[in-house]
């Protein structure tokens, strides 16, 4: 594909020398510069990256008042060779663009995300950081720019990118528990969605639960609270005896990038893999048995984190130690060297920036 055309404007003034690269948390620093494109009068405008930096919105504006505002989240990194590649960004744009279609908002076009996301990465590249657990985050965030308060979709968008280098999500095993009142999405809802409004919803929650030393929810089902659906900001995997067992997608969980990259390698490798339905009183009949070799939350920013113990009720389930967990370790492994280039680009997931 050619790269569009881009306005690039740089800034006079980079923070990068301000930043230790061997302490990064997750979120907290921005690179120099940020894409952004608006969707006014029925097309889209001119693109531009510009310094990143605050933007002027109006109070009236709709996204502030009505929620349509969605976004996605992928990774660059620098491979064995010093390139910077991105890892399945087709992907996360074809799920924005599901996102986008649920919110009632026009699609972005493929030549325009792609050409923004290649040549902000492309600009900011002494960003990428090395070491393991670190990569460049990028955010693509799409939101409703209407100066009005009425009900309605808006008639003006704008998408914007930017990024971000950034550790692991989770620096360690984490700890959590099952949620049996509240819920994060319906069927019918919006959970299949990366709407901003799937996400403010699930942090007062999340608040409690680690208010009570948790780490993060497990969240069931809006029907009867009793069906495991995802492990927080992520998809939901255990391994049970021999066999990889997830619950299958439907329009109440968000169909996870991570989670199709793990189940593609898993039946690649020839691993049992089952997606199906899995109940509270079933994770419990099968701890009792001993079947829970090990069981992870999976996600772009999560990438593969180790969950420690479960809590439902009053019990607790005390999981294997990590470094038993063969799967698991082995996945997290194969998919650092993946992305790295040390091992060949066998489903061709990388594109070079």
């Amino acid at each position: 594909m050619q790269l569009m055309n881009i306005s690039i404007t740089k800034t006079d003034s980079s923070k990068l020398v301000s930043v230790d690269f061997s302490n990064l948390p997750f979120g907290k620093i921005f690179s120099d510069h940020m894409f952004i494109v608006d969707f006014i009068d029925n097309a889209w405008q001119a693109p531009k990256i510009v310094p990143f930096g605050k933007m002027e919105v109006s109070p009236s504006v709709s996204a502030l008042h009505h929620g349509q505002s969605i976004f996605e989240g992928l990774k660059a990194y620098k491979n064995n060779k010093g390139e910077i590649v991105l890892f399945r960004p087709l992907d996360n744009f074809k799920r924005l663009n599901k996102s986008a279609q649920r919110m009632c908002m026009p699609e972005v076009p493929e030549d325009l995300f792609m050409s923004g996301l290649k040549q902000l990465v492309d600009l900011d590249k002494n960003w990428v950081p090395t070491g393991e657990g670190n990569s460049l985050y990028i955010r693509p965030i799409y939101f409703a720019t209407d100066e009005a308060i009425g009900v309605k979709p808006s008639e003006n968008y704008r998408l914007v990118i930017f990024t971000s280098p950034a550790g692991p999500y989770f620096n360690k095993p984490i700890d959590v528990v099952v949620e049996r009142h509240y819920s994060r999405s319906a069927e019918g809802g919006t959970g299949y969605a990366k709407a901003a409004g799937n996400y403010g919803g699930a942090m007062y929650p999340t608040k409690l639960a680690q208010q009570k030393g948790f780490d993060a929810v497990l969240w069931t089902d809006a029907i009867e609270n009793k069906w495991l659906e995802e492990g927080g900001a992520m998809n939901l995997m255990f391994v049970f005896g021999e066999s990889l067992v997830t619950p299958p997608l439907s329009n109440s969980k968000l169909a996870g990038v991570t989670r199709n990259t793990i189940l593609t390698i898993a039946k690649d490798w020839g691993i049992d893999v089952i997606e199906r339905n899995i109940s509270i009183d079933d994770l419990l009949e099968q701890y009792k048995l001993g079947n829970v070799k090990e069981a992870f939350g999976c996600g772009t920013a999560a990438n593969i984190s180790h969950i420690n113990s479960i809590t439902v009720g009053e019990q607790k389930l005390a999981l294997p130690a990590i470094e038993t967990r063969n799967f698991s370790n082995k996945m997290l492994k194969y998919l650092n060297d993946y992305r790295l280039g040390i091992l060949e680009d066998k489903f061709v997931w990388m594109q070079k920036v």
